[in-house]
């Protein structure tokens, strides 16, 4: 008997399923058969009159206005576009290596270290610091690659390769100067012969060599102006080391007694402010 309940079912549920598209197949067959009713009626009154019909709806003809989107200043925008996308994948190798972000950010890590504050201030505040002080130092940099490039650019007075060549400028003249005012070029030789260039003056030198030239010659200043930062703070270090050894407190590290000594004194001279205006005033 439950064999009979479940084919009963079944057969219901196919009957069902069979009605349902016989209805939607007769309904498809209607709908095509009125459009192609109409579609002829149409035809037929354009044939009689000569003229199509009017359009009260002022719906605009696509054939007509799809071409005339496809102008200059699509193209334009387009460009613009995929420029930006392009200067912000590089902007972080830019920021680090074409500007003072190098210096600035490894002097305020080796003060972290002369302090021996482990993570204090964290890495997040340095980064940010650093970014900052370098927005203040490129600042006349970046009015000058604004000015000469980056307005023309987006006014259309000048194409995408000038752009480039005139915004380069004002970076590679920041990168000589200081190169030039620390006397490294000695850093800018040393990629020349490897490139196997000769290059009598900076305009001939290529930016691929002068940016890691530049580098060098940043990494080089930052270590000279760590160690003059950290000297004062070794001075703390050896007289707590030798009063502890004097006292017979060999167990008792001398950095948990120098650290206090460390900070009162960078307070009192008001150590931020000095460093902070000794590394913006390097780059001038």
């Amino acid at each position: 008997m439950t064999m009979t309940l479940i084919t009963s079912r079944r057969s219901r549920r196919i009957r069902r399923a069979l009605m349902w598209a016989v209805m939607i197949a007769v309904f498809v067959w209607t709908l095509s058969a009125y459009s192609g009713t109409s579609q002829a009626q149409e035809d037929a009154s354009i044939e009689e009159t000569g003229e199509a019909i009017d359009n009260p709806a002022g719906v605009p003809d696509l054939s007509k206005v799809l071409p005339a989107a496809e102008d200059k200043k699509g193209m334009a925008a387009t460009l613009q576009i995929v420029m930006l996308l392009t200067v912000l994948t590089l902007a972080p190798s830019i920021m680090v290596l074409m500007t003072s972000f190098t210096r600035i950010v490894i002097v305020l890590s080796l003060l972290r270290r002369a302090l021996a504050t482990q993570q204090l201030p964290p890495n997040q505040v340095i980064i940010g610091l650093s970014l900052f002080l370098t927005f203040t130092v490129m600042a006349p940099v970046f009015e000058k690659v604004n000015e000469q490039a980056l307005a023309p650019y987006m006014d259309g007075e000048i194409d995408q390769e000038a752009a480039m060549a005139r915004g380069a400028a004002p970076i590679r003249d920041f990168m000589i100067g200081q190169i030039q005012k620390y006397k490294n070029t000695k850093d800018v030789h040393l990629f020349l012969r490897e490139q196997k260039i000769k290059a009598t003056t900076w305009g001939e030198v290529p930016t691929t060599t002068l940016i890691p030239a530049f580098v060098i010659s940043e990494l080089k200043i930052a270590f000279m102006m760590g160690f003059r930062i950290y000297l004062p703070f070794l001075v703390i270090d050896v007289v707590i080391a030798s009063i502890l050894v004097s006292m017979g407190m060999m167990m008792l590290p001398p950095v948990l007694i120098s650290l206090p000594f460390k900070l009162l004194l960078f307070v009192l001279v008001d150590g931020w402010h000095l460093v902070i205006a000794s590394v913006i005033t390097s780059f001038r």
